[in-house]
């Protein structure tokens, strides 16, 4: 009897460590460029509908991966967001992985699901250039967000929506990005700009001015994540910026500025970072130029996108390459004309 019961044990320790060395690993996830095809089967009459946060619904997922291993779970969805939410044919999406029903993707956690707004080839170009906005950032600093490219095949479950194929990308989870840097979220109070990291603010600051955002605010929270020193709570926290869609580089069509800011189109660039002194700035812009061929290389090879938009988003970068080369402009803009309050 006692050796029966030891193989039962040995039987389910076994099948435990199956289990978990099966699991995805969230950090691995979205280090792989290569992209993923999902069917994602939902009601996606319900998920329009959605009026409040965090109103999960069943969904079921088939994620095909580029090494041909096939993973089908159920998971939860919610809608999320505000302007898409009334704007958009599909509103953005949560997608819950952490559920009993989806042993293998449950490490992912809960991760946006950023889609286009519509089904137009239009629609999907817009939905890659932000895509390759992440990209971009990734290279410039660690203290991103990771991003993973879907080919998603949406299925109502009603019937009600005919089904349609699109890209899509999944952002990484905060608590992801916050481990890999050492950090941690947490809750937290507001905060001024100044009161975070001095020299990661001043990257933030110049990243969104490169590519024409103006769509951020730390002490709203609005499109950016706060992430603490894991070891040292103390420290100012480091600001991560997301959710680029507003963007020059982007361009969408729905994409206005804020009557505040004072310009007439998102092509027109702002800087939105407080006052450095000149070695501060250079030394952030010394980034820039070090990653220059890396980013136009990265766009320039993005064929997912077609040449014409890839040379359209090269000009808009090249101005602000050309720019940071005069001392004057970067004085003008960076430090004369930085914010004050």
């Amino acid at each position: 009897m006692k050796k029966v019961s030891a193989l039962l044990l040995l039987f389910f320790t076994a099948a435990g460590f199956q289990a978990a060395a099966q699991a995805i690993d969230s950090i691995k996830f979205f280090t792989d460029n290569r992209i993923i095809d999902m069917t994602l089967t939902t009601d996606i009459r319900s998920l329009q509908n959605q009026k409040g946060e965090d109103q999960f619904q069943e969904a079921a997922v088939v994620c095909r991966f580029p090494d041909s291993s096939v993973i089908n779970e159920n998971i939860q969805v919610a809608a999320r967001g505000n302007f898409r939410r009334g704007y958009c044919r599909i509103p953005p999406i949560s997608m819950n992985f952490r559920n009993k029903t989806s042993p293998r993707l449950s490490s992912l956690g809960k991760l946006k699901l950023v889609l286009g707004c519509g089904v137009k080839s239009e629609d999907e170009e817009l939905l890659l250039k932000e895509y390759l906005v992440y990209k971009i950032y990734n290279l410039l600093e660690e203290k991103s967000f990771r991003v993973r490219l879907l080919r998603v095949n949406y299925v109502d479950t009603r019937n009600k929506t005919k089904p349609f194929t699109q890209y899509a990308f999944l952002l990484e989870d905060d608590a992801d990005m916050a481990r890999r840097n050492g950090c941690k979220k947490k809750d937290h109070g507001q905060y001024l700009t100044e009161a975070t990291n001095r020299s990661q603010m001043t990257m933030v600051a110049i990243f969104e001015y490169m590519i024409g955002n103006t769509d951020w605010s730390v002490p709203n929270g609005h499109n950016v994540k706060l992430i603490f020193d894991r070891k040292n709570e103390a420290l100012s926290p480091y600001v991560v910026p997301y959710d680029f869609d507003y963007c020059g580089l982007v361009n969408a069509g729905y994409a206005v500025p804020n009557e505040i800011i004072g310009t007439e189109t998102v092509l027109e660039r702002v800087y939105r970072g407080f006052p450095r002194n000149m070695e501060e700035i250079q030394i952030v812009l010394a980034e820039f130029r070090t990653k220059k061929e890396k980013i136009f290389s990265l766009v320039s090879g993005f064929t997912l996108l077609s040449e014409r938009t890839r040379k359209e988003m090269t000009r808009y970068l090249e101005e602000f390459f050309k720019m940071i080369e005069n001392r004057n402009d970067v004085k003008n803009i960076f430090i004369d004309n930085a914010r004050t309050s």
